[in-house]
């Protein structure tokens, strides 16, 4: 860019790429008195001793007005309608064919010298617009400016405007899809990291994490109300409830033993299902049951919800009885069938988020782990469990769990071609 420089105020104008540089020079004049002067650096090209910094219309001689255009700049003369425009400017306005002749013209000298440059001041070229209109404009090849005199842009061929992309019209269901991912994008964001999440959003879910119970972040939607899952966790209570008022003569009469399975012609395997050792061992089965049940009933409806639990259990204490087949210590509660509706949870809903609450004295944080991650914790532990169960130094059946675990996978399986992939 030039910059002009005005001795009246000393202020330094931007102009046109190109243009040649005039620098002020201080002479003393006679008399004494100081005058001002400029000096061309372009090498061959006349001296004008113009000094101000306005653009002066090629014909008639006057200032020019700046006008802003969508593209760029332009200077027109008020009185006829002239106007200097950059060739930068023209090319992003009008077509290559409009433009590139003119400009070829003028720097293989085909045309003739003409008025001064509005902006150097310096001849122009005049050259032909094109080849069939007659017109001819003048062109600056310091200053790559070219004039126009009023109306010879008309036949100019404007560059045409890009095509707009075409709109594609999503189906409702992925525009739901859509909406849906950047609400749960948002949710993700306002939690934090899954090492230092936000607390869940219901009260009991804090107390359940404070006694170290996992809890269910982001439940999967549910279609329907889990009625099976209320009404077994019910019977469940209740006989277990009462139980606890005989519980010695009650475990030891509806209790699986090994040695003695199939007394009561089996009724065992079922009775023992609803008994529990305590008020503990109750209430975290029944959490279990309650917070990942309904989701597997949701996803499996009733019917086959109870096919797999029953399973679960069953094949549970077989393993159980597999593994002391001579024993004759009772085993109650309802973890066997409980351990297959984990399983399937887990690999039904991969992805969803169980939380922990980490405390160490007054320190307090919260975990979010995926459940493919926690099940395969939780496979560990009972691999662990199954042993020291083996060498009978534990009190609970790791072997019923790893029985209800493995219909868990089968059922998913069977089960997983039938009925979308959910996850949370």
């Amino acid at each position: 860019m030039v910059a002009r420089v005005s001795h009246a105020n000393s202020r330094a104008l931007s102009r046109a790429p190109l243009q040649p540089t005039r620098l002020p020079l201080q002479q003393k004049a006679r008399g004494g008195r100081p005058s001002s002067r400029t000096i061309d650096c372009t090498p061959g090209l006349r001296h004008h001793s113009r000094v101000d910094a306005e653009l002066l219309c090629p014909a008639c001689r006057i200032p020019l007005t700046e006008l802003r255009t969508g593209n760029g700049v332009i200077w027109r003369c008020e009185k006829c309608d002239g106007r200097a425009v950059g060739l930068q400017l023209l090319r992003r306005t009008f077509t290559p064919e409009s433009i590139n002749p003119l400009w070829l013209h003028a720097i293989h000298h085909e045309g003739r010298s003409a008025r001064p440059c509005p902006s150097c001041g310096n001849d122009m070229f005049e050259v032909a617009l094109d080849s069939s209109s007659g017109i001819k404009v003048e062109v600056c090849r310091i200053c790559e400016f070219v004039w126009f005199d009023a109306g010879e842009t008309q036949t100019l061929q404007a560059r045409p405007l890009p095509k707009p992309k075409p709109q594609v019209v999503l189906p409702q269901e992925a525009r739901e899809a859509i909406a849906l991912a950047k609400v749960q994008q948002l949710a993700e964001q306002a939690r934090g990291s899954d090492f230092d999440s936000a607390p869940p959003d219901e009260w009991w879910k804090s107390i359940a994490a404070f006694f170290g119970m996992p809890v269910e972040f982001d439940a999967p939607a549910k279609k329907r109300h889990p009625a099976v899952t209320w009404f077994l966790a019910g019977l469940i209570v209740t006989a277990s409830v009462h139980a606890f008022f005989h519980l010695q003569e009650a475990v030891q009469l509806f209790g699986l033993i090994p040695a003695q399975a199939f007394r009561l012609h089996g009724l065992t395997f079922i009775t023992s299902f609803f008994l529990h050792a305590g008020i503990i061992h109750l209430v975290g089965n029944m959490y279990f049951l309650l917070v990942f049940g309904d989701d597997v009933e949701n996803f499996l409806g009733p019917l086959r919800y109870i096919a797999l639990i029953a399973l679960a259990a069953f094949v549970g204490d077989l393993l159980h009885i597999a593994s002391a087949p001579a024993s004759t210590i009772p085993c109650i509660g309802a973890s066997g069938g409980i351990a297959g509706l984990i399983t399937f949870y887990a690999l039904a809903f991969p992805q969803a988020k169980i939380g922990f609450l980490w405390r160490y004295f007054y320190y307090f944080r919260w975990i979010r782990l995926p459940a493919w991650f926690v099940f395969v914790l939780w496979i560990l532990f009972q691999i662990i469990g199954a042993y020291e169960q083996k060498i009978g130094i534990s009190s609970v059946s790791s072997f019923a769990h790893l029985g209800g675990a493995a219909v868990g996978v089968i059922a998913w399986f069977l089960t997983r071609k039938s009925a979308p992939l959910l996850q949370a």
